[in-house]
């Protein structure tokens, strides 16, 4: 088991926009932990925090899609290493939390785990997808909000 940990790097970093204010360190455990939870190895992770003018230009250029997005999660993975970037924009997160009546928080952490989930192989592109990555958010949000 030497050398498990090795290759965790965790970065928070922005575009355009201030980074939120939340503990990097409890969210990264956080993050580790629901890898862990899937038998997957955290590796290389960078969250992009950016505005909706941002994400959209990403995801014109990489993914030729022509709207907003909150997440957008390029997978890096290699085996059960778990590795990416995640674009997140905060504009979307923002007008989602008011949609959904959420608080802004909540609904950041529910965007930043759907990444992680994504990257554990997880897919929300059907209705069963989608009521299944809904479920894995829920139960990992509760995963963080008892570490509280």
């Amino acid at each position: 088991m030497q050398g498990f940990f090795k290759n965790i790097m965790i970065e928070f970093l922005s575009e355009d926009i201030e980074l939120p204010q939340f503990d990097t360190v409890k969210i990264t455990r956080w993050v580790e932990d629901v890898c862990f939870d899937y038998g997957k190895q955290p590796g290389e992770i960078c969250y992009i925090f950016c505005s909706d003018e941002f994400i959209l230009n990403v995801n014109n250029q990489y993914l030729q899609h022509d709207y907003y997005t909150d997440i957008i999660t390029f997978d890096y993975c290699e085996g059960d290493l778990i590795s990416g970037d995640l674009f997140i924009s905060l504009d979307t997160v923002m007008s989602n939390s008011t949609k959904f009546k959420q608080n802004f928080e909540n609904e950041l952490y529910r965007v930043i785990i759907h990444g992680i989930l994504h990257l554990c192989g997880l897919k929300d592109k059907t209705a069963e997808e989608a009521r299944q990555m809904r479920s894995a958010e829920e139960k990992a949000l509760n995963i963080l909000h008892h570490e509280s």
